[in-house]
Formats: structure tokens, C-alpha cells, sequence
């Protein structure tokens, strides 16, 4: 038997909530990754996906490791600043290397892969 057997409705709810929504917002940016066109498009869409993504999960651990070990677990904020921090210096970063790469004539354009469709008998 564990701790976390007699937590309170309230706190099942708000971590499963919390840790639900982030899942849910990291998928949506891996699925812009990979449905959007351009390079800008498809770097734009996991940085917003993991920021969010990132900062709910956090807050849901804050919720339920604060409640089993009754005191205030503010660690996971370090986490939240630096990957507030870092993700959009690193777009910001691949952006400008893109831009310049493209400035500077040095750029091939990838053909998209073709994907096959098979009928459905």
C-alpha cells in the first residue's frame, strides 16, 4: 500500500486534469510537427506544444507531491522557468539560422515524401 491510495477527490481530479491537458497539448504540437508544411510552420507549432505541454505537467506534479508531503514542492518551478526560458531561444536561434542560410543562397529545397495510397477493396 502506497501514499497516494487516500488522496482526496480533489486532487485525483486537478492532477489528472492538469497531467491530461499537458499530454494533450505536447500531442497537438507533435502532430503540427508533423502535418505542417515549412520549416517555419513545423518549428513554431512544438514550441508552443512543449512550453504548454511542459508547464502543465509540472503543475500537476506540483499539485500532488505538495498534498502527500504536506508541505509546498516548488522545485518543478525551476523547470517551468528554464524550459520558458530555453524553448524559445532555441526557436529563435534555428530560425535565424534558417533565415540566414537562405539569405546567403546555400539552401536546398527538399522534395516532400510521396506517400502511397492503396485502395480499399
Amino acid at each position: 500500500m502506497n501514499a497516494a491510495t487516500g488522496l482526496p477527490a480533489w486532487v485525483e481530479i486537478a492532477t489528472a486534469a492538469m497531467l491530461l491537458a499537458g499530454a494533450g497539448i505536447t500531442l497537438v504540437g507533435a502532430f503540427g510537427l508533423v502535418r505542417l508544411g515549412t520549416f517555419y510552420e513545423r518549428v513554431h507549432a512544438p514550441t508552443l506544444g512543449t512550453t504548454l505541454g511542459t508547464g502543465c505537467v509540472a503543475v500537476s506534479s506540483i499539485i500532488l507531491f505538495s498534498w502527500l508531503q504536506t508541505r509546498p514542492v516548488v522545485h518543478e518551478l525551476l523547470i517551468l522557468v528554464f524550459v520558458t526560458i530555453t524553448t524559445p531561444v532555441t526557436l529563435m536561434i534555428l530560425v535565424n539560422a534558417a533565415l540566414l542560410r537562405e539569405q546567403s543562397g546555400n539552401v536546398e529545397q527538399p522534395t516532400p515524401p510521396r506517400t502511397s495510397r492503396r485502395s480499399s477493396l
